[in-house]
């Protein structure tokens, strides 16, 4: 253990670093003589804190894992109307078997300490997928677009999604409230209104049910993995497609969400969306309090976008 490396990230997670029993636990999972030789923290991560590993096996064969770890018993902001069990290993664990095979890369997992009994918080040891968060130019944004869309049609198809805990929105609609920085109230009221409606039907499905560009990896221009797994679910395919957009709208503006479902609909081979399903996703953020407030400045880019949505209601 005296031989351990702790580099640095960007962007440190708020978690802090693994206890040595956990890394402890790594090497006794990989073996008789296996030793963590370097530790790095992953940038992002809200509920989790997770950690870039090195391992090198007794025969001297190297490891690249992931310690993902629930550093936060309270739920992320975004989940804190989500039951206590939603946001869980246990959910995890059960999608990424799923998805063991998918053409999609994903990871893989290698152990599992839901309950916390080995490392410091409940924990997963999973496969380091190569690659970094996007961040395409404006001329790679047409390829980038396909490739976000094409991922989720194998995804969409899986085997097995009904084993997966239904679709559960996060915001339950008991509480009417706008975001406190709203410049548009009247639009937000409108949008409850819109998300008050029977949900259109549509069949259940596997479904990421947190996919956004930030929960991708990519290299040289080729998305080699999607991540984060921990809110997968059986529910819409609608869902997917609506957070992706969100991502976009805040982040590139809500021409390229549009333009996003229209790639969709053309990998897809055509796939009528509702509008009903942006609302509802957008919708999510809300209501605030003290463990979750949207960003003053993301407010106005928000309303325009649900002022885009709310016209094809």
């Amino acid at each position: 253990m005296d031989q351990v490396t702790h580099t640095q990230a960007p962007c440190l997670p708020t978690g802090g670093p693994p206890a040595r029993a956990a890394l402890r636990w790594v090497e006794e999972c990989l073996g008789k003589g296996a030793e963590v030789r370097t530790v790095r923290p992953l940038p992002g991560g809200m509920a989790h804190t997770n950690h870039a590993l090195r391992v090198e096996s007794g025969s001297g064969s190297t490891h690249e894992l992931v310690l993902r770890r629930w550093t936060s018993r309270e739920p992320a902001p975004g989940h804190r109307r989500y039951s206590a069990t939603a946001f869980s290993p246990e959910r995890e664990i059960a999608a990424l078997a799923l998805l063991a095979g998918c053409e999609i890369p994903t990871p893989a997992l290698v152990a599992a300490d839901p309950a916390g009994a080995y490392c410091d918080v409940p924990a997963l040891l999973i496969t380091l997928l190569a690659g970094h968060p996007p961040h395409p130019s404006t001329d790679d944004l047409p390829e980038y677009l396909i490739q976000l869309a094409a991922a989720l049609l194998p995804l969409h198809t899986l085997n097995g999604a009904s084993t997966m805990p239904p679709y559960v929105p996060h915001n339950r609609l008991d509480v009417r409230r706008p975001p406190r920085h709203a410049l548009r109230p009247a639009l937000w009221e409108r949008a409850h209104d819109v998300a008050a409606r029977p949900a259109p039907e549509a069949p259940a499905r596997f479904i990421h049910r947190d996919y956004h560009a930030d929960n991708t990896l990519w290299s040289y221009g080729r998305l080699t993995g999607v991540v984060d797994w921990s809110d997968a679910s059986s529910g819409p395919i609608a869902v997917d497609i609506a957070r992706m957009r969100r991502g976009l709208a805040l982040r590139y503006g809500p021409p390229v969400a549009d333009r996003f479902l229209t790639t969709f609909d053309q990998v897809s081979g055509g796939y009528p969306h509702d509008p009903y399903w942006d609302v509802r996703v957008l919708l999510d953020l809300l209501p605030e309090d003290e463990t979750g407030v949207m960003d003053e400045a993301h407010v106005p880019l928000y309303e325009n976008y649900l002022a885009r949505i709310l016209a094809q209601c």
